[in-house]
């Protein structure tokens, strides 16, 4: 039987899948509504789905393949939800340029913080990007403490390895 390289293409979209599916799991963990106080909206929830995309992104390293497919797979994702609540194909774009943004200036301030060992400034995005508030509160301090050991814990990716991959990610049961 002749293989076909369509298989491999097929296999690798679904382990991406696979992949952005462990992400968003995570990411909608109760108790980071319910212990840490982040708003149970929509921009509450897409906060905590680039947060934890920014932990994978950065455990897979930058220039991968398999992180450009992630964050295409983000994007499509995104696309999706705003076309099922609602919003109107000339729209889309403008929304989806805003998420971008918001990912961009995210990511660069989480990966900032993280790269520096720097938990005051991690802290501090925490509250500005997901609480709105210019001061930390204990919910940015719980995040920003998980945000590092989810670091320490994924450490860095195998790209090769994505079909058998379970992402380890920490207690989303955060202490007081």
């Amino acid at each position: 039987m002749i293989s076909l390289p369509f298989h491999r293409a097929r296999r690798q979209a679904a382990n991406i899948a696979a992949l952005y599916g462990m992400i968003v799991a995570q990411a909608r963990s109760p108790s980071f509504y319910r212990e840490c106080g982040v708003p149970d909206s929509v921009e509450g929830r897409l906060d905590m789905i680039v947060l934890h995309l920014v932990l994978v992104l950065r455990a897979l390293g930058t220039g991968s393949a398999v992180s450009q497919q992630l964050f295409d797979h983000f994007c499509r994702d995104i696309d999706g939800n705003l076309r099922e609540m609602g919003i109107g194909d000339l729209a889309v774009p403008k929304h989806m340029q805003r998420v971008g943004e918001a990912f961009y200036g995210r990511a660069k301030a989480y990966e900032t913080a993280l790269d520096a060992g720097d938990a005051t400034a991690l802290e501090a995005a925490i509250a500005r990007n997901v609480f709105g508030s210019a001061e930390s509160n204990l919910g940015a301090r719980r995040l920003a403490t998980y945000m590092t050991d989810a670091t320490n814990r994924l450490g860095s990716i195998d790209p090769a390895a994505l079909d058998k991959l379970k992402l380890d990610f920490p207690d989303s049961r955060l202490a007081p």
